[in-house]
């Protein structure tokens, strides 16, 4: 059995990936959120393009630290709860 520890260290287990399209209704949002974000480019006008193009990073880098802190947050819990299994 291969430790998991050692998985993640060297990059053979990646949450964030992973996670991203763990269920078929994720995948569906997202495939939707591509065609709408598509979409939306044929409407705007370079300007409007370029301010969006920005909003995008914001957001793409806000839901990068979100994604760390959710996983940080669980892996704590998940170890809280195996600690409390563990000394029960």
């Amino acid at each position: 059995m291969k430790s998991i520890i050692n998985e993640l260290w060297h990059g053979n287990v990646c949450p964030q990936t992973d996670s991203r399209n763990n269920s078929p209704e994720m995948k569906e949002l997202m495939e939707y959120m591509a065609r709408h974000h598509d979409d939306l480019l044929k409407t705007m006008t370079d300007e409007q393009k370029e301010i969006f193009e920005k909003f995008d990073d914001c957001w793409s880098e806000y839901m990068s630290l979100a994604e760390a802190a959710i996983f940080e947050y669980a892996f704590k819990l998940g170890m809280q709860i195996a600690i409390e299994t563990l000394t029960e």
